[in-house]
């Protein structure tokens, strides 16, 4: 009798067992994670190195999947307000789908998120030329960013993995050989801490971020207009119609931009007759977090009162990406086969201003040659009954 093994991959994926009993071959149903992903869907090779999802748990039951390609979270299992566990972020369920359509769900960004105008710096008194995949802008640092690289997994355990990149120097023409980590760690009051280092060779920028779409209510086949947002930010970045910001920065009150106080996404958010929303075809924008890059103090809150699930934001940044989903339009299908529609998902980006190196008065999002870049931001997901 042939005997086939079988082997673990990571500390999530369990590849086929296969038997040969009485010259008939049986092929075990492959387990599948909690949020119904199927682990053997994310082997691959890809660039000559090897794709894995990996499930990190905690004592409360909350799972958290993550695959190396992008350092992309996959799939977020949490309690709602009956106990019922709800996936909560958008994605894929295969890693074919990840690699072939363009997407963020879930990302690791870099080595710039957001935009950067024209896709020029000028570093040490030297100008770069940078993709141009967005309105004539670099966005995510360009249609190769490293949400389309795989990341090496240095450390995993059951609640934490370490993922780490070598981005070349020139890679998508930005400066330096940089090295750059994300660590996932899933705690167990239900947050996701994201940590980010890097460190380079040469002068360059460094702009790290986490492109997770939530969907609170589990179905991500609804969109999360009724879901209540909190912003701790008196001020904001305004963007001109191709989305890249003017260089000011402007006070929300008595404008559709003020979430100092819980309001629903949706309630302001087609009215077009004010510009930045016309210009952000709905929320696409920056704000300017009071929180002065103290990761204790609250960034932003969203509360879905269908499922009772929260999302506190946390983090080390002076800036807060809020972006709606106002691009998807139902041509893309994700896991379960959704189609995911327009404002089915909120991001909460933590970052550097948009296009920081070309405004300097800014905090800056330079990193020289023995200096660590080093960034936080922490997702911590509740119940309001």
């Amino acid at each position: 009798m042939k005997q086939f093994t079988k082997s673990l991959l990571g500390i999530a994926i369990i590849a086929t067992a296969l038997c040969s009993c009485g010259g008939q071959k049986q092929q075990e149903a492959p387990a599948l994670t909690e949020s119904g992903l199927n682990p053997e869907k994310f082997v691959k090779n890809i660039d000559g190195k090897n794709t894995a999802l990996y499930t990190l748990t905690n004592k409360n039951g909350v799972e958290v999947c993550i695959t190396n390609f992008g350092g992309r979270i996959a799939s977020i299992m949490v309690p709602d307000k009956n106990g019922v566990k709800q996936d909560i972020v958008l994605g894929f369920d295969n890693i074919d789908d990840y690699q072939n359509i363009s997407s963020d769900f879930g990302a690791c960004i870099g080595r710039y998120a957001n935009r950067i105008n024209q896709g020029k710096i000028t570093v040490e008194g030297v100008e770069y030329q940078l993709p141009q995949n967005n309105y004539g802008h670099c966005l995510h640092g360009g249609p190769q960013g490293w949400q389309y690289k795989v990341f090496d997994v240095e450390k995993v355990s059951s609640n934490e993995i370490a993922l780490t990149l070598n981005s070349p120097d020139g890679d998508a023409n930005f400066p330096g050989n940089v090295t750059a980590k994300v660590v996932y760690t899933l705690t167990d009051d239900n947050a996701i801490n994201i940590a980010y280092e890097a460190t380079t060779d040469k002068t360059t920028v460094i702009n790290m971020t986490n492109h997770s779409y939530f969907n609170l209510t589990g179905d991500a086949s609804k969109p999360v207009t009724e879901c209540l947002l909190t912003i701790n930010a008196d001020n904001y970045t305004p963007v001109d119609s191709t989305f890249m910001t003017t260089g000011e920065i402007v006070p929300v009150e008595n404008t559709p931009m003020d979430f100092r106080t819980a309001k629903a996404i949706g309630q302001e958010i087609n009215n077009y007759d004010f510009v930045q929303l016309k210009n952000g075809n709905g929320y696409d924008h920056n704000w300017v977090l009071n929180t002065n890059c103290d990761a204790t103090q609250l960034a932003a809150k969203v509360v879905c009162p269908e499922t009772g699930i929260t999302l506190d934001v946390y983090t080390s940044e002076p800036g807060l990406q809020i972006y709606t989903g106002n691009f998807l339009d139902s041509t893309v299908k994700g896991k379960k086969g959704i189609a995911y529609p327009q404002r089915s998902a909120i991001c909460l980006e933590t970052q550097k201003y948009p296009d920081t190196p070309n405004k300097p008065e800014w905090p800056t999002a330079i990193l020289n040659p023995g200096e660590k870049y080093t960034s936080l931001c922490i997702y911590k997901f509740g119940v309001e009954k």
